[in-house]
């Protein structure tokens, strides 16, 4: 059976990113970003917002927790992940992105990080809307 898991997401964070250590040191830094969808209806332009829970493992996750903020665009590459668990008897479960990588797109809104070296974003990550291919 041949299976097929990758997602490729470009958003602004909706809050800053949250980093915790497991207990093998390990570092899970967690985000959500906002997707914007325009379309048209009945000639009217409409627009539709996703968002998505982002988990970045290890140093990437790092730079993202350091360097990143709320409002701050962003391109993420990996694969989609459902959690289970069950509360106060109730089944419950959560789909999110478990990141391969992260690129900081546009400029950091405040002065953390800027000029800094090891920000996190390949040279050249920073491009206009425009140049996004899709």
């Amino acid at each position: 059976m041949v299976t097929f898991n990758r997602v490729i997401l470009a958003g602004n964070l909706v809050r800053d990113p949250e980093i915790r250590y497991l207990p093998s040191g390990t570092s899970v830094t967690s985000f959500g970003i906002a997707v914007n969808h325009k379309y048209k209806q009945n000639n009217e332009l409409k627009e539709e917002v996703s968002f998505f829970d982002i988990v970045v493992f290890g140093k990437q996750g790092e730079n993202c927790a350091e360097y990143l903020s709320k409002g701050r665009p962003v391109l993420v590459e990996g694969r989609l992940r459902q959690r289970r668990w069950e509360s106060e008897g109730t089944k419950r479960s959560k789909i999110e992105v478990v990141a391969d990588g992260v690129q900081f797109l546009g400029s950091p809104r405040s002065g953390a990080g800027e000029g800094g070296s090891g920000g996190g974003s390949p040279q050249g990550a920073e491009a206009p809307d425009e140049d996004i291919p899709f």
